[in-house]
């Protein structure tokens, strides 16, 4: 009788690290279900309405004050200068501002000032008479008459060449041309829509473009933010460019995870807009599921990740340290905070540093 004492405490203390174990386990299972949920949660439905049409998508200050200078300019006929990063969507507000006018109803021409040979830019412009250069075997209505009583849009205006930015500022202060060649002047009521990514002041200061010209153009300027300081309206671009590929593919919409989302308000996205959406396009193709669970996020060279082959099948343990490594690298290396990979990754710090360890990823790893 006096050792069936210390033989039940033996049996109680057994029985409660046995407990522990039982109750450790399940606590990680709970953690892995939780991981697991948030990678398939998907946005509410009402979050995936976007409009049928090309109209300007977001809802942050920084593009609803651009659109409220578009309301305020395209009732006008001032010409304007759009300004900002390539990718931004200079061309969707110039089109913006010219089906807002009262011009709408007439032709929106366009030129992009960098896609042509430098001696058939004045041709382009302002048109040329039969036999004016060799090669000229007709007679050629250049952007300018096309464009009348409608709206001009010079894309990438910086890249004009200098010697024919005398002629463009003549034909906007004496609203008339002369076709290269042709000895008729012909007069000409057409909207000038500027654009360019460039500094237009410090070509002014090089001596790279003319300073009469920058401040004819320079009416009314419009600056387009990049995708980086309006990320809260990544969600409602990716969404309707969702949309878009479905509707071209005539399918049903893929849906985007939490997780996703998450991948992709992380990234710094340096091609802003157009980035985003060939992001979007890749991403969609490289998603066998309805869902799209993880974003093909291009690296910092910017090249995107190669499409899954047999012969590059991962496991499982591989898969998840690049994805990690992937989170971890848009983070810039930060695990805890609101902006931590932690968070994205919808583990706790100390969960995400004990995987670090078991898997082998060090700060050297992420700064690659």
């Amino acid at each position: 009788m006096k050792h069936a004492e210390p033989d039940r405490i033996i049996q109680l203390s057994q029985a409660l690290k046995a407990a522990k174990e039982i109750i450790a386990k399940q606590q990680q299972e709970i953690i892995g279900y939780q991981q697991r949920l948030e990678q398939e949660e998907l946005l509410p439905a009402e979050e995936l309405s976007v409009n049928d049409d090309d109209d300007i998508v977001g809802s942050s200050p920084l593009i609803l004050e651009v659109m409220r200078s578009v309301a305020l300019v395209a009732a006008s006929n001032s010409t304007v200068l759009i300004l900002g990063e390539t990718g931004t969507g200079k061309e969707l507000i110039a089109s913006a501002i010219h089906h807002a006018s009262s011009r709408k109803h007439k032709a929106m021409v366009k030129l992009n000032c960098a896609s042509i040979p430098s001696n058939l830019a004045e041709s382009e412009l302002f048109g040329h008479e039969k036999g004016s250069f060799t090669g000229a075997l007709d007679r050629r209505i250049g952007k300018f008459e096309l464009a009348d009583n409608g709206t001009l849009f010079l894309d990438e205006i910086a890249e004009l060449p200098l010697e024919l930015q005398g002629k463009l500022l003549r034909a906007l202060q004496e609203k008339e041309i002369e076709r290269l060649g042709g000895q008729q002047v012909i007069p000409t009521d057409a909207r000038i829509i500027a654009a360019t990514n460039f500094d237009l002041l410090k070509a002014v200061q090089e001596g790279r473009f003319r300073s009469d010209l920058f401040y004819r153009l320079n009416v009314f300027p419009i600056q387009l933010p990049p995708l980086s300081a309006r990320k809260e309206d990544i969600e409602q671009l990716s969404c309707h460019f969702l949309r878009k590929l479905a509707m071209k593919s005539a399918t049903k919409p893929k849906q985007l995870s939490k997780t996703a989302l998450k991948m992709l308000m992380a990234h710094d996205w340096p091609g802003n807009i157009r980035e985003l959406e060939h992001v979007i396009e890749r991403s969609v193709l490289l998603t066998k599921t309805a869902v799209i669970k993880e974003i093909a996020l291009p690296d910092a060279r910017g090249s995107m990740p190669a499409a899954d082959q047999g012969s590059n099948i991962k496991t499982i343990a591989e898969n998840e340290r690049c994805h990690i490594l992937t989170v971890l690298k848009c983070c810039g290396g930060k695990i805890s905070g609101p902006a931590g990979a932690a968070k994205i990754l919808g583990v706790p710090a100390t969960t995400l540093n004990s995987k670090l360890k078991k898997l082998n990823i060090s700060r050297k790893h992420i700064l690659r």
